[in-house]
């Protein structure tokens, strides 16, 4: 799904672009998931489909980490149903 199609589906729904956009939830989630529940930065770039910079890593490395990323992404879901249970209370 593009950047335009979320930020699309947030005006529809009323969410005005000062407060969030499409590309604000992936800078959310890099920072949360790396500040708050401490995985490191190769995991979350893998994840977020971000390029690696250096050109002999992009060359050669062709690691996945999908086990580690599955366990990410639940951490994520739960964090993300923690917050949205606290809001209940």
């Amino acid at each position: 799904m593009s950047d335009n199609a979320i930020t699309a589906a947030l005006r529809t729904m009323g969410i005005p672009a000062d407060t969030m956009s499409g590309h604000g939830f992936r800078a959310m989630a890099y920072t949360v998931l790396e500040e708050e529940l401490g995985f490191p930065q190769h995991l979350i770039d893998h994840q977020l489909a971000h390029v690696v910079k250096n050109t002999l890593g992009r060359a050669y490395n062709r690691t996945t980490h999908l086990p580690e990323r599955q366990r990410m992404m639940q951490e994520w879901a739960d964090y993300l149903d923690t917050l949205r249970n606290e809001t209940r209370l």
